[in-house]
Order: structure tokens, then C-alpha cells, then sequence
């Protein structure tokens, strides 16, 4: 272990072990679901992140992305000339469902048997509360070279208005690396999914169901683009094939609305689908929007009605060497706190990270506290001792990343 390393330890041994749960707790508690009809949205949540980022004497800058969500930045200078490293979590959950389904309250942030409970406990508000942390020990460990910007950010269960926001920032263009404190387990993911969103439109002739012969049914049309895509589905399986970390890529239908049940004798005029597309590297995002639509308009003729294929959301694979110096910090700060070896996967669908990747040409990492597929599940929960565990993980990540530590070692893996 190199002597940076060792001065890294320093920083997680200054971890506030009871403080970083304390806070985890308090964030669990709040629900911050964006759901304007009951009044909750990611505001409360932010209040109290830029109120301990003030108590430690920082400057957190929060901005509105839309009114009610805000997003909370705070930079911290080390004091010496280096680098710029981001953290980043989100800020909102998704909703708790059906209180039923949960053994203890969504929002009790209760502790029981070393697990805390909680909706966000894992996604992600105990990575939130490790970023802050592991950020105010390297802090107090004494100057170290460059910044660490500290950015909880709204919409990552949306849209990513947050993350999309920041990288219009000045701020963006000066980070040199980011790791994004979702929940993976112990695996570190500098790889994730690439998504594509269609809203594919047919458009056909209303008619009386009984005189099908005067309209133009999309329906039939709809049902055999869908099987269409799932031939194209089996073609990319098969090349570019599987990817080591992230599996297979999948164009699955998601939504289909056509007509209404309150009234079968009548022939739509108009039907709509929905498909989610996951892709790995080698799919290439715009050839797979042509080829839906070609097919949709090969069957739109022989069916005589129209095709309309809209890409709602397109969002690359994120990829980030694993030699990268991001990549080697965390990976060596994992092995000096948990004495284990590091191991690398893949993100299955997308964080705020593919986002900074896309606009910003930000690498990051994601690593975080949690089990790998517990988000957005009932009794969701994290794991105390691993929540403290990866703020240490953090801090000396932070530490070996801006003081040079894995530099040598990425440039022999190049």
C-alpha cells in the first residue's frame, strides 16, 4: 500500500460513524417522492442536505431545476492545486406502494437487527448521507490537493432533470471524475446500460366493429411490429451478443393503449406502444431507432395505416475503463477498508451517471451502500454496518484519486 493510501486511511478513520447513520435516518423519514397531488416533492430533503453541508461550514449552492427541486452543490477545497472529484446521489424516491406490503413503516427509518428500513433507504439516501460524510473526514484529515464537489440532485427516478441541469454548468466542464453513490452491493460499476425510450403511434380509420371492411384496424399492426421487435431483439443477442457485466440487450413493449373497453364494437382509429430498449456497447442507438421505424413502415403499408416512431429518451452506455484513476481509487480504497478484493459489474439500467457521461463527458464509477436489487422494493433496507463501511470506502477513495495515488498504476494498465 502506497503512503498516499495510508493518508487516505487517516481520512476514514475521522468517519462520524454514528453521524452518517443518524443522517441516513433523518433523510429515510422524509418522504420525497415527487407527487404533487400529496403535496410531497424533493424540497424537504435538500432543506436539511444544505443545512448539515452549512453546519460544517460549507457554501452549498441550491437551484431550482423546476420549481419545488431543487438541486444541492456544494464544492470543497482541499487547499492545494489537483483535480476535481464529484459525488453524486439523488434526492428523490420512488413511491412506497401499498403500506400492506411493507412490514415496517416506509418511513420509520427504523433500525431492526443492524438493517435500517426504509423507501430511499438504499436508492439512495444512505449514499447521500455516505457522500457528505466521507467528504467532511477527508476535510477534517487536513489540506489535501484539489476539490470534491458534492452535488445531491432531484429527478433521477424521472427524467434526470437534476443531473441534466448541473452539466449545463460551469462547474461540469471542471470535473475530472465523479463516483455516483447508488446502491451496488460490494461490485463496482464502471459499466452501465444504455436505454433507448419509443413511443411508437399508429394510425389507422375508426369503423364499426361489425363492418371492419370501411376502417383500417392499427391494432393488427401494433400486434405484428411487436413481433417484429422481437425478432430484432433476438438479432442483437446475438451480435454485438452478450456483454460481460451487463448481460443481454432487450427491446421490450411496455405500454399499449388502443381503443377502449367500454366500447369493443368500435375499431380504433389510433394505437399507441411503448418500448424500452437496454442496450449494450455495440448497439448502436440510431441505427436501432431506423430499423424500428423501417420495419414499422413496411408493416404500416401492407396493413394501410401509418406509422409514427418518436425516440422519447436516448441515453448511451456509460463506460469508464476499469484502469481509469476513478476506477483504482475506489477499487484500492475497497480493499484497504473491507480486506476484500474489488470486484467489478455493470449497472443494469441507468443513474445520474450516464447522464453526466452523455452531456458532460464526466467517467464515473457507481459504488454505494445496499444490496444490488433491493431498490424499489417493499421493507427496502441497507445494512448499517455497510453504510458505515462506504463512507469509509469514499473518503479514502476521494483521497487516492486526488492526491495521484493510482496514477502510476493506470498509466502501466494503458
Amino acid at each position: 500500500m502506497t503512503s498516499d493510501t495510508h493518508a487516505s486511511l487517516r481520512a476514514g478513520h475521522l468517519v462520524d460513524e454514528q453521524a452518517v447513520v443518524s443522517l441516513t435516518q433523518d433523510l429515510v423519514r422524509i418522504p420525497s417522492t415527487w407527487d404533487a397531488g400529496r403535496g410531497r416533492s424533493e424540497q424537504p430533503v435538500a432543506e436539511l442536505v444544505a443545512q448539515v453541508m452549512r453546519g460544517f461550514g460549507w457554501r452549498p449552492e441550491v437551484t431550482e431545476v423546476v420549481p419545488g427541486r431543487p438541486n444541492v452543490v456544494a464544492v470543497v477545497d482541499g487547499g492545494l492545486p489537483g483535480p476535481t472529484l464529484m459525488f453524486e446521489g439523488h434526492t428523490d424516491v420512488v413511491t412506497e406502494g401499498a403500506p400492506e406490503e411493507w412490514t415496517v413503516d416506509p418511513f420509520g427509518g427504523d433500525i431492526v437487527d443492524g438493517r435500517l428500513y426504509g423507501r430511499g433507504s438504499a436508492d439512495m439516501k444512505a449514499g447521500v448521507a455516505a457522500m457528505i460524510h466521507a467528504t467532511r473526514a477527508v476535510e477534517l484529515a487536513g489540506p489535501f490537493p484539489g476539490r470534491i464537489v458534492v452535488a445531491a440532485l432531484v429527478d433521477e427516478e424521472g427524467q434526470m432533470l437534476g443531473a441534466k441541469h448541473f452539466t449545463t454548468t460551469a462547474l461540469a466542464r471542471e470535473v475530472d471524475a465523479a463516483i455516483i453513490c447508488e446502491p451496488e452491493a460490494e461490485e463496482i460499476c464502471a459499466v452501465a446500460k444504455g436505454a433507448v425510450r419509443l413511443l411508437v403511434t399508429c394510425t389507422g380509420k375508426m369503423a364499426h366493429g361489425a363492418m371492419p371492411q370501411h376502417g383500417r384496424n392499427p391494432v393488427p399492426a401494433v400486434a405484428e411490429l411487436v413481433a417484429a421487435l422481437g425478432r430484432y431483439q433476438k438479432e442483437l443477442q446475438a451480435d454485438p451478443g452478450e456483454h460481460e457485466h451487463l448481460g443481454l440487450t432487450y427491446l421490450t413493449p411496455t405500454v399499449l393503449d388502443a381503443g377502449s373497453a367500454d366500447q369493443l364494437n368500435v375499431i380504433p382509429g389510433r394505437a399507441v406502444l411503448g418500448v424500452d430498449c437496454r442496450t449494450v456497447p455495440g448497439v448502436d442507438h440510431a441505427a436501432l431507432a431506423a430499423r424500428v421505424r423501417s420495419d414499422a413502415d413496411a408493416i404500416g403499408t401492407r396493413h394501410g395505416v401509418t406509422f409514427a416512431v418518436e425516440v422519447v429518451d436516448d441515453r448511451p452506455c456509460a463506460v469508464t475503463p476499469e484502469d481509469h484513476p476513478v476506477s483504482l481509487a475506489v477499487a484500492e480504497a475497497h480493499r484497504a477498508v473491507t480486506g476484500a478484493e474489488p470486484v467489478f459489474g455493470g449497472v443494469p439500467g441507468a443513474t445520474d451517471g450516464t447522464i453526466l457521461w452523455r452531456d458532460s463527458g464526466i467517467p464515473n464509477v457507481v459504488y454505494g451502500p445496499g444490496p444490488k436489487w433491493i431498490a424499489h422494493q417493499p421493507d427496502e433496507y441497507v445494512e448499517v454496518d455497510d453504510v458505515v463501511r462506504k463512507t469509509k470506502v469514499y473518503a479514502e477513495a476521494a483521497l487516492a484519486f486526488l492526491t495521484g495515488a493510482t496514477g502510476a498504476r493506470a498509466g502501466a494498465a494503458s
